[in-house]
C-alpha cells in the first residue's frame, strides 16, 4: 500500500485510527531507542561549555557558566549498548572553508547585487542555484562554545560564536549590545527603549492589553537584536522577529544566540511569508520601512498578516512631529507631510487610531469588514481585493488592494471566528478548522493530533533528556501540520519554528497561528532564511517521503546541518527506504545515528531515525597556514 505523507489528510486518519497501537510505543522498540539514547547523553560529558551538565543529578544551580574542554568521545553504541552502527562507505562530506562560516546561502550579498535596488529588492532571497550550492559542511569558529541556556541566554551570548562588534560600537549609545570580555551582554536597550525594552513595554501596557492573554502573536518588522521579543515572552507573548543580513552585521543571529524567535527577512516587492490573519499585534521601532511610500503598499501587507481586532504600533518618527523633530535631524515639514499620508492609509484600511503618546501611536484594526465595505464607497483606494488567495505568500508578490476578511452577518461579529485567550487557545478548536476551512481536518482529526503527538513527546524526552532542562531552546519543525509537536513541548523552556511546507495540500500555516504558534511557509529544495547553528533540535516527519522526488535529499540534509548547532539533536520520521537513505547520507556528516524499526508503526510503513551532530570547528588561521606548510 503506498505511503501517505505526514501531514496529509489521509496520512492522520490513519493516525487517529490506530491510535490505540501508538500507546504502545511505551514498551516497545522505540521506548528502547529512547532508553539507550537516553542513557548515552545522560553519561557522556557535554563537549562545550554552558551553565549545565547531562549528568543526572549534576546540574548546576549557579548562573556562571562554567568551561570544559571538547572532548574527543563519541557514540560508542557498541561497548555502552551492544548496537553496532555500520559505517559509510562512502566518504565524508567535507569541512567547507572558514570564508562559509557565516554562510547564509539566499542572503548572499554578492548575489543580492545583481538584483535591482529598488523596494530593496537586493535583499530579498536570491538562492543558488543547483550547480552553485556547497556539498561540504559548514564549519563552526574554532572556539565555538554551546549556547547560554535559558533564560541567561536572553542577555548574554558567547563573543566566539558571533565575532562581531560592529553593532556594539554603532549602537553604543542605545543600549543594543555590549562587549564584556569574553561574551556579548544585552541590556534591552534600543532605538526608541530608553529606559529598556522592559519599560518600554509597560509603557504599551498602559495603552493596549498585553497580560490578559488577548494577544498572544506579534510580529516585530526591523526587529535589531530582538529585545522588543524577548521581553515580551515573560508576559506569554511569542514575537516573529525579523530583519534583513544588512550592514549591521548579525542582528537576526543575535536573536537566535539569544533563545528568541527570529528569521532574516525584509519587507520589500514581495509578501511575507505568513498567511492572513496571523498575528495579534504588529511592531515597528524606528524600523526605517518606508510606511509612506509605494501608496501605502507596506502598511497594506501588515493589515494582511494582523488578525481581526489586532494592533499596529509606531513608535519613533514621524510619531509627535511637533515637539521631536528636533532630535530626528529631519524638518517639520517632511515629517509631518509622512504622518499624514500614514494616517490617510490607516483610514483607508479602515483602521481605528486608538491613541498617540509621547512617541508611540496605536492603532487597530477592524474585527470584520462589514461597515468598511461602506466605507469604500467614500475612499475608494485601495480597493478590497476581488480575488486571489490570502494566505499565498511564497514569492508572491505585494498588492495594492485590502485583503477581504471572511464574511459575517452583523458588525459585531469576529471575521473567521473569535479566538480563545492564551494559553487555553493552544488547545481549542482553531475557528480555521471548526468553520472546514482546511480540506481534510475536522475537529476529531484535530484532537487526536493533539493526543498523538502529547505521547510522542513523552517518549522524545528520552532522547533529549536535558530537554525539559533549557539545555536545547531552539527548535525546528519542518512539516509542522497542524502544531501537534509545538502545542506538546508548551511545558518545556523551548520556542518552536514552525514550517509548513509550500507546494503541498493542505495549508495549515494559519491554523498554527490560530492556536497562538508562530511559523512560515518554506521550501526544503532552498535554504532556510536563518544564520548557521540557530537551531539545537530539528523535527523532520515526512519531509523526506515529500521531497524526494522534487529535489535531491543530500542538499536538504547539508541545509539541516548549516542550520543545526554542533551537538544538535534531529528526529525523522519517514517510510523505511526513505530512511535508509538518510541514515547513510548523515553518517558521511559527521552524524551518529540509531535507526530502530518499531513494530507499533508498521501498519502505515513509519520508521523513526535519531541523529546527534558531533562537536567540530573549523581551524584557526594558524592551524590552515601550518596545514598547507605540511
Amino acid at each position: 500500500m503506498a505511503k501517505e505523507h505526514v501531514g496529509s489528510p489521509k496520512h492522520h486518519l490513519l493516525e487517529a485510527r490506530k491510535n490505540h497501537v501508538s500507546r504502545i510505543l511505551a514498551v516497545s522498540g522505540l521506548f528502547t531507542l529512547f532508553y539507550i539514547l537516553g542513557a548515552w547523553q545522560s553519561t557522556i560529558a557535554p563537549t562545550t561549555n554552558t551553565d549545565f551538565t547531562n549528568k543526572v543529578g549534576c546540574e548546576k544551580t549557579s548562573n556562571e557558566a562554567t568551561h570544559h574542554s571538547p572532548s574527543s568521545e563519541s557514540l560508542d553504541f557498541e561497548s555502552h549498548h551492544h548496537v553496532v552502527i555500520q559505517g559509510s562507505q562512502m566518504p565524508e562530506f567535507p569541512p567547507c572553508n572558514m570564508s562559509y562560516s557565516e554562510y547564509t546561502p539566499c542572503q548572499d550579498a554578492k548575489r543580492g547585487n545583481e538584483f535591482a535596488r529598488e523596494m530593496l529588492k537586493y535583499r530579498e532571497r536570491h538562492c543558488p542555484r543547483k550547480e552553485e550550492l556547497l556539498h561540504c559542511l559548514i564549519p563552526a569558529p574554532p572556539k565555538y562554545k554551546l549556547p547560554f541556556k535559558w533564560p541567561q541566554s536572553r542577555d548574554y551570548a558567547w563573543y566566539d560564536n558571533i565575532p562581531h562588534e560592529e553593532l556594539s560600537i554603532e549602537k553604543d549609545r542605545q543600549n543594543w549590545i555590549k562587549v564584556e570580555g569574553d561574551r556579548f551582554r544585552f541590556p534591552g536597550g534600543g532605538t526608541m527603549f530608553r529606559y529598556g525594552a522592559d519599560s518600554y513595554i509597560d509603557d504599551i501596557n498602559e495603552l493596549i492589553p498585553l497580560s490578559n492573554g488577548t494577544i498572544r502573536t506579534a510580529i516585530d518588522t526591523g526587529c535589531g537584536v530582538a529585545s522588543w521579543g524577548a521581553y515580551l515572552l515573560k508576559r506569554d507573548i511569542i514575537t516573529m522577529s525579523f530583519a534583513p543580513r544588512d550592514t549591521h552585521e548579525a542582528q537576526v543571529w543575535f536573536a537566535l544566540e539569544r533563545g528568541v524567535p527570529a528569521m532574516i527577512g525584509i519587507m520589500g516587492s514581495q509578501r511575507l511569508p505568513y498567511p492572513s490573519r496571523a498575528f495579534d499585534m504588529a511592531h515597528c521601532a524606528r524600523c526605517l520601512i518606508p510606511w509612506s511610500k509605494y501608496d501605502g503598499l507596506y502598511l497594506i501587507e501588515v493589515d494582511r498578516v494582523l488578525r481581526p481586532g489586532g494592533y499596529w504600533i509606531l513608535s519613533g518618527p514621524p510619531i509627535q512631529w511637533r515637539k521631536l523633530w528636533q532630535g530626528w535631524e529631519r524638518t517639520p515639514e517632511d515629517l509631518k507631510r509622512e504622518q499624514d499620508h500614514i494616517e490617510d492609509v490607516a483610514r483607508r484600511l479602515c483602521w481605528k487610531k486608538v491613541i498617540e503618546k509621547d512617541a508611540l501611536s496605536v492603532w487597530q484594526k477592524p474585527i470584520n469588514h462589514f461597515s468598511c465595505i461602506k466605507t469604500k464607497k467614500m475612499h475608494q483606494k485601495p480597493h478590497i481585493c476581488k480575488s486571489g488567495n490570502a494566505d499565498e505568500a511564497w514569492y508572491k508578490e505585494l498588492e495594492t488592494c485590502i485583503t477581504p476578511m471572511p464574511e459575517v452577518s452583523s458588525q459585531d461579529e469576529v471575521s473567521g471566528g473569535a479566538l480563545e485567550k492564551w494559553p487555553e487557545r493552544a488547545m481549542a478548536v482553531p475557528p480555521r478548522i471548526s468553520n472546514n476551512l482546511v480540506m481534510g481536518i475536522t475537529k476529531e482529526t484535530f484532537e487526536k493530533d493533539n493526543e498523538i503527538w502529547q505521547e510522542r513527546v513523552t517518549q522524545y524526552k528520552r532522547v533529549v533528556t536535558a530537554l525539559p532542562r533549557g539545555r536545547y531552546r531552539n527548535i525546528l519543525d519542518m512539516n509542522a501540520y497542524i502544531g501537534g509537536f509545538s502545542a506538546a513541548l508548551m511545558k518545556y523552556p523551548v520556542w518552536v519554528m514552525n514550517v509548513v511546507p509550500v507546494n503541498f495540500q493542505p495549508d495549515t500555516l494559519g491554523v498554527i497561528y490560530e492556536r497562538g504558534f508562530i511559523g512560515v511557509y518554506h521550501d526544503w529544495c532552498e535554504a532556510f532564511s536563518t544564520y548557521p547553528r540557530t537551531y539545537d533540535f530539528i523535527h523532520a516527519g515526512g519531509v523526506f517521503g515529500m521531497y524526494q522526488d522534487r529535489c535531491d535529499i543530500t542538499d536538504i540534509l547539508l541545509e539541516m546541518d548549516r542550520v543545526l548547532r554542533p551537538e544538535g539533536t534531529v528526529v525523522f520520521r519517514d517510510e523505511p527506504g526513505v530512511i535508509g537513505k538518510i541514515k547513510s547520507i548523515a553518517e558521511r556528516m559527521r552524524w551518529d545515528t540509531k535507526r530502530v524499526d518499531q513494530e507499533s508503526q508498521t501498519l502505515d510503513g513509519e520508521n523513526v531515525l535519531v541523529a546527534v551532530k558531533r562537536y567540530w570547528t573549523g581551524e584557526t588561521n594558524e592551524e590552515q597556514n601550518r596545514t598547507k606548510s605540511n
